[in-house]
C-alpha cells in the first residue's frame, strides 16, 4: 500500500510509463487534466515547436482562441456582458472531435459576420461623424459670410495696412453689385478674386495652425474661427475630441492650395461651403437629410450587431474554456513519443503514489467509454531521479505552504517548514502586534472574508484585497494569536484590563503630585497576564521592557532549537548518519553551550528572590560577554561554581567547531575510497528497460495486456527497473568548502540569529507605545474635556479619527511591519538550522490550475 500522504513530508512520488492506444489519446490526456494529479515528462527535447506531431491541430486553435478573444474585445467594447464560466457545468469527458470542427467552422462564420457588421458599423459612424462636422462649418461658416457680406467696409478697413494688403484691391474695383442684379450692391468673394478654405480642426492644434500660417503665407490671409460646443467622438478609438471650426481667405489658387496642404497635415478636415446663402441653405438642408438616414442605418447595424454579440456572450465563456483545455491537451501529446509500429502514444510522467488507484480507474474508464479491447497500460518505474516534491495542502494549509514555498520547495520527503509554521508564524505575529483590541478587529476581518469565502471566490478582487483574502486563514490565525498575547500583555487598545483586582497594594494615604511605591499583597497573585497596575507606574518601561527582552531570547531559542532538531529528523529519514554526527550533534551542542546556558541562567535568575537575598541581581549581558573574554573569572556570581561550569561549556562549544568541519568530508572521503577499492560500478551503467521492448519484457507486456483484457480491465500495472539514475562525481575539495563555509556560517549565525529575535520586544514596544499616543491625542483627550456638551461633542469626533488611525496605522500599517519581520524570523533565523530548499516543484497538468492562472472572465 502506498504510504498516507502527510503535510510534514511531500507525497510519495511515482514515476509512469503510459502506454495509449493512438485513437484515445486525445480522451486520456483530457481525463488526466481534470484529474490533475500527473505531470508529463517532455520526451521529444530536442524537437522544436514546428516539427512536433500536433502542430496543425494547435494552430487551428490558435486561431479559433484569436476569433474568441476578437468577440470579447467586441462584447467590451458594446459593454455586453459575458456570461460567467461558473455558470456552465464542467464535466470530465472531453468534447468529441467532431463538436471541436463545429465550433471552429461556427467560429469563422461569426467572425465574418461580426467583422463585417463592425466594418459596417465604423464606416457608418465616420460618415455620421464627417457629415456632423460639415454641419457645423455650414453653420459657422454661414454666419460670417452674412456678417462679411453687410459689413465689407469694415473689413477693408481692419485690413488696410501694409502687413494685411488682402483687400487692398478689392479697394480700386467697382462695385459690379447692382448691375448684376444684386440687390444690396455687394461683391461676391469669387469677384474679388478671393479663395477661401472651411473645415474643422482639433482645437489643441489651433494654436499651431495659426502661426504656421501666418508664417507660411507672411500675413497674406483673413482668418476666422468657432469652437464647436459639442466634443466630437472619434469613431476609431471611441475617445472625445474638441474641436473648432475655421474659414480661411486668401489670394490665389497656389496659395488656397497650399493652405490646405498646411491644414491636411495638422489633421484638419476640409469641407465644401457655398457663399451664396439660398446654396447654403440647400446644403445644410442635405447635410441634415442625410444625417437622418444614416443615423436610421447606424441604429440599425448597432442593434443587429449588438444581438449578434448577445447571443455569443451566453456560451462564449464555455467556448474559450473547451478551446483552452484542447490546446492544453495537444500541447501535452506533443511530449509524448510516437511508436510507429504498434501505432501506441508512450508517455513518462510523475504522479503521486497514492494517486495510482484513482489514475487507473480514471483511464478504464475513458478505456471503456471508448469500447477499445487493447487497455492503457500504466508501467510503474523505479529509478534513483530526483522526483517532484508534492506537499498534499487544503485551503487552511495553502496559504501557510506558500510561505515556505516562497523561500524555497522543500527537498523530496524532506521535513516540511510548513508544518510549524502554522502555529509559530502567527504566534511571532501575535508577540509582536500583541493587542486584544487589535487583534479582535483582525480576527472579524478575516472570519467575514471566511464566511462570504464563496461570494469572493467568484468576485473579481483587486491586487490588494485578494492578497488579504488569499491569506484569509494566516489572518485569523494571527488574530486569534494577538488575543492571547494582548490577555498576556493586558493590553486592549492601550487600555488595561481591570476584570480580576490587582496584586499590588497603594499606601491609604495617597496625595496628588506625590510619587509612591506599591507594595505586594501576602495571600494573592494576579491570575493571567501582566497586572493592570504596571500600565500606570512610573517604571512600567524599565519592568516590561526587561521581561520582554528576555521573553524574546528565550522564545528565539526554543523557536532554533526545535528548527534545529528537525535537521536530525531529515539526517534519519534519508539515512546519513555523517550528518547526524557530523552536523546535527555539535551544532546542538555548540548552540546548547551557550545559547541554552543563557536561557537557563535567565530562568534561573527569575526564580531567584534577590531581595530576599539582599543582593542585586546580575546582569546576564555581561557575564555572557565576559564568558568569552575572560573565561574562569566571574564578576557578579550568578550561583555557585558559576565560573567552573561556564569554563565547561566554552570547551564543549570549541571543540565542536573541528568536528563540524573536518568529521563529514574527510568521511565521505574514506567511504568513497573503499566503495572504490571493492571495485563497485557506477550508478550510470545499467541500460534503460521499456515494457515494450522485445524479448522478455515484450512476453510481460503482452501477457499482461491478454490477461487484463480477459478479465474485463482496462489497465495493466507493470514494475520495471529504469536505469536513469543521478550521479554526481566525488570532489572532496568542493565538499570541503561547502563544509567550511557551513560551520562558519552557523557559529557566526547563533550569535546574530538569537540578537534577531529582539525584534519581538522592540516591535511589541513600538505597537504598545504608537497606540497609547494615538489614544491620548483622540479620545483621551476629548474625555478629559470639563464641559459635558463639549465632551460629547469631542467624544464623537476624535472616536471616527481614533478608528481610522487604528485601522490604518496600527492594524494595517503596523500588522503588515510585524508580518515581515515574522516571516524573515522563520525564513533566515530558523528554516536555515535544517531547511534544504533545493525541490523541484510539482506541476501538475490540470485544467483548474490552467484556468485559475489565466481566468476566462
Amino acid at each position: 500500500m502506498a504510504p498516507r500522504d502527510t503535510f510534514f513530508r511531500s507525497s510519495d512520488m511515482s514515476l509512469t510509463q503510459l502506454y495509449i492506444a493512438n485513437e484515445i489519446g486525445r480522451e486520456v490526456v483530457s481525463a488526466l487534466g481534470e484529474l490533475g494529479s500527473v505531470q508529463f515528462r517532455d520526451l521529444n527535447p530536442d524537437t522544436n515547436a514546428f516539427q512536433r506531431t500536433f502542430t496543425k491541430e494547435i494552430r487551428r486553435l490558435d486561431n479559433v482562441e484569436r476569433q474568441l478573444r476578437y468577440f470579447h474585445a467586441q462584447m467590451d467594447k458594446a459593454a455586453i456582458p459575458m456570461r460567467s464560466s461558473a455558470e456552465f457545468s464542467d464535466t470530465l469527458a472531453a468534447p468529441l472531435a467532431s463538436e471541436i470542427d463545429e465550433l471552429a467552422e461556427r467560429s469563422e462564420s461569426l467572425e465574418q459576420r461580426i467583422s463585417s457588421l463592425n466594418d459596417s458599423y465604423e464606416t457608418l459612424k465616420k460618415r455620421e461623424v464627417e457629415l456632423t462636422e460639415w454641419r457645423w462649418v455650414l453653420r459657422e461658416t454661414g454666419g460670417f459670410f452674412d456678417r462679411a457680406h453687410s459689413h465689407t467696409e469694415e473689413i477693408r478697413q481692419s485690413f488696410d495696412n501694409d502687413e494685411a494688403p488682402l483687400l487692398r484691391d478689392v479697394e480700386q474695383q467697382p462695385s459690379r453689385g447692382a448691375a448684376n442684379g444684386d440687390a444690396q450692391g455687394q461683391q461676391s468673394f469669387l469677384e474679388m478674386n478671393i479663395g477661401f478654405v472651411a473645415g474643422v480642426i482639433p482645437r489643441d492644434r489651433i494654436g499651431a495652425f495659426e502661426r504656421i500660417l501666418w508664417r507660411t503665407l507672411r500675413g497674406n490671409l483673413y482668418m476666422n474661427q468657432s469652437e464647436i460646443p459639442e466634443p466630437i467622438v472619434d469613431p476609431t478609438n471611441n475617445e472625445e475630441t474638441h474641436k473648432n471650426c475655421f474659414v480661411i481667405f486668401a489670394h490665389g489658387k497656389n496659395i488656397i492650395a497650399k493652405i490646405r496642404k498646411i491644414s491636411e497635415s495638422l489633421g484638419a478636415s476640409l469641407y465644401s461651403v457655398d457663399e451664396n446663402s439660398e446654396l447654403r441653405r440647400d446644403q445644410v438642408h442635405e447635410v441634415n437629410t442625410r444625417l437622418g438616414d444614416v443615423g436610421n442605418v447606424l441604429r440599425n447595424t448597432k442593434n443587429t450587431l449588438d444581438a449578434e454579440l448577445s447571443q455569443i456572450a451566453r456560451s462564449l465563456a464555455a467556448w474559450m474554456i473547451i478551446v483552452r483545455k484542447e490546446k492544453a491537451v495537444y500541447d501535452t501529446l506533443n511530449r509524448f513519443s510516437y511508436d510507429q509500429a504498434r501505432k501506441t502514444l508512450i508517455a513518462e510522467a510523475w504522479c503521486p503514489t497514492s494517486s495510482l488507484p484513482l489514475i487507473k480507474s480514471t483511464l478504464q474508464d475513458v478505456n471503456d467509454r471508448a469500447g477499445l479491447s487493447v487497455p492503457t497500460i500504466v508501467n510503474q518505474i523505479r529509478t534513483n531521479k530526483t522526483p517532484p516534491t508534492y506537499v498534499r495542502t487544503n485551503k487552511f494549509t495553502e496559504a501557510f505552504q506558500t510561505i515556505v514555498n516562497a523561500y524555497g520547495i522543500p527537498k523530496y520527503t524532506e521535513a516540511n517548514p510548513g508544518l510549524y509554521t502554522v502555529v509559530t508564524f502567527p504566534f511571532m505575529f501575535a508577540v509582536m502586534f500583541g493587542d486584544f483590541g487589535h487583534g479582535t478587529l483582525m480576527t472579524l476581518c478575516a472570519s467575514a472574508m471566511i464566511f462570504w469565502e464563496r461570494k469572493l471566490l467568484k468576485a473579481k478582487l483587486d491586487e490588494l484585497t485578494y492578497m488579504a483574502f488569499y491569506g484569509r486563514y494566516i489572518m485569523l490565525m494571527m488574530g486569534l494569536f494577538s488575543m492571547y498575547t494582548g490577555i498576556i500583555y493586558n493590553d486592549i487598545f492601550s487600555k488595561a484590563f481591570t476584570i480580576f483586582s490587582s496584586q499590588w497594594q497603594w499606601p491609604d494615604n495617597i496625595e496628588k503630585g506625590h510619587s509612591y511605591e506599591a507594595t505586594l499583597k501576602d495571600d494573592y497573585r494576579f491570575p493571567i497576564g501582566l497586572d493592570w497596575n504596571w500600565h500606570e507606574a512610573e517604571n512600567s518601561l524599565l519592568f516590561t521592557n526587561s521581561m520582554k527582552m528576555k521573553m524574546s531570547i528565550i522564545l528565539g531559542w526554543a523557536h532554533m532549537t526545535y528548527a534545529l532538531c528537525l535537521q536530525y529528523n531529515n539526517a534519519r529519514h534519508f539515512k546519513s548518519k555523517v550528518d547526524v554526527i557530523g552536523n546535527f550533534i555539535p551544532s546542538m551542542l555548540f548552540f546548547q553551550s551557550i545559547f541554552g546556558y543563557l536561557v537557563l541562567t535567565i530562568v534561573y535568575k527569575w526564580f531567584v528572590d534577590w531581595g530576599a537575598r539582599g543582593q542585586s541581581p546580575p546582569g546576564l549581558l555581561n557575564m555572557l560577554i565576559f564568558m568569552f573574554l575572560s573565561p574562569g573569572s566571574v564578576e557578579e556570581e550568578l550561583y555557585p561554581h558559576q565560573a567552573t561550569v561556564q569554563v565547561i561549556l566554552l570547551l564543549i562549544a570549541l571543540i565542536q567547531v573541528p568536528i563540524m568541519l573536518f568529521f563529514k568530508p574527510f568521511y565521505l572521503r574514506w567511504e568513497h575510497n573503499k566503495a572504490r577499492g571493492l571495485g563497485y560500478r557506477g550508478l550510470g551503467e545499467p541500460s534503460r528497460v521499456s515494457a515494450l521492448d522485445d524479448g522478455e519484457a515484450d512476453g510481460h507486456a503482452s501477457g499482461a495486456r491478454d490477461s487484463m483484457a480477459s478479465d474485463g480491465e482496462g489497465v495493466a500495472m507493470i514494475a520495471q527497473d529504469l536505469g536513469e539514475e543521478e550521479h554526481e562525481e566525488f570532489d572532496f575539495s568542493e565538499i570541503m568548502i561547502h563544509q567550511v563555509i557551513h560551520t562558519i556560517e552557523f557559529c557566526l549565525n547563533c550569535i546574530s540569529h538569537t540578537a534577531s529575535y529582539l525584534r519581538l520586544w522592540a516591535l511589541s514596544l513600538a505597537h504598545q507605545q504608537l497606540s497609547i499616543v494615538l489614544w491620548n491625542m483622540t479620545l483621551g483627550g476629548a474625555f478629559e474635556q470639563e464641559s459635558n456638551g463639549m465632551r460629547v461633542i469631542m467624544i464623537v469626533i476624535t472616536f471616527y479619527m481614533w478608528f481610522t488611525l487604528t485601522i490604518a496605522i496600527l492594524c494595517v500599517m503596523e500588522g503588515t511591519s510585524a508580518m515581515l519581520h515574522s516571516l524573515r524570523l522563520h525564513w533566515v533565523e530558523a528554516m536555515s538550522k535544517h531547511f534544504m530548499g533545493d525541490g523541484i516543484p510539482f506541476a501538475p497538468f490540470s485544467f483548474q490550475t490552467l484556468l485559475e492562472e489565466d481566468p476566462v472572465d
